[in-house]
């Protein structure tokens, strides 16, 4: 259902649902810990609102894959231009379409109240990350505001984001470690690290 739904609104998402506040689009990815060089995997990137800054952040040598699971919504940030750097690819989340432990960091912005599988979503993205890498999950306003806006759309009534307890048990149980989550008024940032093997 999901899918159908960001496919249907691709055409007009930019216009109607999107961050228009660039500021705090830029104060976001500064809070995030990716290092220039980084190999980087974006999950949900939409139309890619996101992937500008996230370019900046990495810098020349940065490796940069654009993932979300409509294709329409790809399609419309492929047709952006931003960087040929960018890879694109159509795929889900709970079941990721790519090898295991070949990135540095995860992040999902403004994207994982849509994930239908949580637990598997964070499970595959723990993965393809590599020993000691970062997962960021990100929004430019509180869990309470995202979850108010979805309650009010019957497509996306079940796409929440969990209370703090219940997220850092997801999270424990896919295997991460030193959680943090930060929630208030205009913004929400769980950061959370790969579990090293024994």
């Amino acid at each position: 259902m999901t899918r159908v739904f960001f496919n249907q609104k691709a055409a007009a998402w930019d216009e109607q649902h999107c961050e228009q506040d660039i500021a705090k689009l830029k104060v976001l990815s500064q809070r995030l810990g990716i290092e220039p060089g980084t190999t980087l995997l974006d999950v949900g990137s939409g139309t890619g609102i996101f992937l500008p800054f996230l370019l900046k952040k990495l810098g020349k040598q940065g490796v940069l894959v654009a993932l979300d699971y409509a294709e329409e919504m790809l399609r419309k940030a492929r047709g952006k231009n931003f960087s040929q750097r960018i890879g694109y690819l159509q795929g889900n989340v709970a079941s990721l379409p790519l090898r295991s432990e070949i990135f540095d960091a995860c992040v999902c912005y403004s994207s994982f109240p849509h994930f239908q599988n949580k637990p598997k979503a964070l499970v595959e993205m723990n993965r393809v990350l590599k020993e000691g890498g970062w997962l960021f999950i990100c929004h430019t306003s509180s869990r309470s505001e995202i979850n108010q806006v979805h309650c009010q759309i019957p497509a996306l009534v079940n796409d929440i984001i969990p209370v703090e307890s219940e997220m850092k048990s997801l999270l424990e149980r896919a295997q991460f470690i030193n959680i943090s989550i930060a929630d208030d008024a205009s913004s929400y940032l769980a950061i959370a690290q790969k579990k090293p093997q024994l």
